[in-house]
């Protein structure tokens, strides 16, 4: 039998991606677990494994081809892997080659498994339905097949292959269940399907004449910042609450340690100083530290800041974990590897997606103050300007002092304006007197 292998969703964002490289061709034996792609999604480069075995009968989708959406078939596989009832396969095989013939009429491609014409397309719903629900069933085509022939609820089954996917033992080891909950799901897909395209003026539409522009189309990442700072923007209750901070003692203890860490090749950066505050600070005030969500606030146990990393085309926001428990030097090292890998489009899903705050550093760009969209489900982010030469009071004195300007932009669901402003006072707590970080 002929199993199809589908374009994978490597992150929850991802809709489509581009197939950048093959390291495998057709004849070639895969098993489960070997790498055979490589796919450029709107993040980050990943290697795409194997799960299912056989051979590889077809290549469907070529190197370098963009814009494949998640769950297309990028391949195909033939091999028996169905066990006991490998006959059933067989004798569907001959009448397999009828709806080949009318696949053009249906919208669903794949063979159906049962000999009866009816009752394929009912059983073939709750596929449609997972695939509308924005591809979070991750399946194999093999067991999407079994489950569908048992009538087993993916939705209740714990996958155990790579990143978490449903494969052939799982669903064999399943108990058989509803699985007529699944279509009942799909209609209420289809208002949001209808819902979500807006209607956008062209720009010829708006007075701008054709022929005085360059378009630049839009890749995975952009749509995907476009997209997910549109909703955050629209659907999150959020205000902004900004504070200047004299920066000269972090800049003093900065020197220091840069000079204690010059033999190990370390070099700490304000932006560092900035994330160990900021995790500090959330530690000391845990009502900051939080995401909203539908059943309740989640207070988070450690402080996840996740920094700011300008890319081509984007943004991407790498993530140090448990950043409170970690020195300087280590934060460093870790800000530089991940913003680097970013850059290089290498880092790992789990490497930029969760974490709890956000760090936006426009400093070394001039930038003196902004606010940043929040990225949800986190409860704040915190903008950084330049730090620059201002003048001052202290007492009836004018002075000179090294300020920054910061802002937080703070979801009122979760952090009122009381719990930014004791936020942000343990953080100017810490910036202006960077000893009691470690303290």
């Amino acid at each position: 039998m002929s199993i199809d292998v589908l374009m994978p969703a490597l992150s929850p964002t991802m809709e489509e991606g581009t197939l950048a490289k093959w390291h495998v061709k057709k004849g070639d034996q895969v098993k489960s677990g070997d790498v055979i792609a490589e796919i450029e999604t709107d993040k980050a480069t990943m290697e795409v494994e194997a799960v299912d075995e056989g051979t590889v009968e077809d290549i469907l989708v070529a190197e370098g081809t963009e814009g494949v959406k998640v769950n297309a078939p990028i391949a195909r596989l033939s091999g028996d892997e169905v066990g006991s009832p490998p006959p059933p396969p067989k004798a569907d095989a001959p009448k397999a080659e009828t709806p080949k013939v009318e696949a053009p009429k249906a919208d669903a491609p794949k063979p159906a498994p049962e000999p009866a014409p009816q009752p394929a397309p009912a059983k073939a719903a709750p596929a449609t339905a997972a695939a509308a629900d924005g591809g979070r069933i991750f399946a194999s085509p093999l067991a999407r097949r079994i489950a569908e022939q048992k009538g087993i609820d993916l939705t209740g089954v714990q996958g155990s292959g790579p990143h978490g996917r449903i494969v052939k033992a799982d669903v064999e080891s399943a108990k058989p269940g509803q699985a007529a909950p699944r279509p009942a799901q799909a209609p209420a897909g289809a208002p949001q399907a209808t819902a979500a395209p807006r209607q956008v003026q062209s720009l010829e539409q708006q007075g701008i004449a054709p022929g005085s522009y360059d378009l630049i189309p839009l890749d995975g990442m952009r749509k995907t910042v476009a997209r997910r700072m549109t909703e955050s923007f629209r659907d999150v209750p959020h205000f902004p609450l900004t504070i200047d901070l004299e920066i000269d003692g972090l800049l003093a203890a900065r020197a220091k340690i840069n000079g204690l860490l010059e033999k190990d090749g370390v070099k700490v950066s304000v932006n560092d100083m900035v994330i160990k505050a900021a995790a500090v600070a959330l530690k000391r005030v845990p009502e900051a530290n939080a995401s909203y969500t539908p059943e309740g606030i989640a207070m988070h146990h450690h402080a996840d800041v996740a920094m700011a990393v300008a890319v081509p085309h984007g943004l991407i926001t790498p993530i140090i974990f448990q950043a409170e428990t970690k020195g300087l030097a280590q934060i460093a090292a870790e800000a530089k590897d991940l913003a680097e890998r970013a850059r290089n489009k290498k880092l790992k899903p789990e490497e930029y997606l969760g974490g709890t705050f956000s760090v936006s550093n426009l400093g070394m760009f001039g930038i003196k103050s902004f606010a940043s969209i929040i990225n949800q489900p986190q409860g704040a982010i915190m903008s950084v300007g330049v730090g620059e030469k201002r003048p001052v009071v202290r007492g009836d004195q004018l002075a000179v002092a090294t300020v920054m300007s910061v802002t937080l932009t703070c979801d009122h669901r979760v952090v009122d304006g009381a719990t930014g402003a004791r936020f942000l006072a343990a953080f100017r707590a810490l910036i202006e007197d960077p000893i009691t970080m470690i303290v």
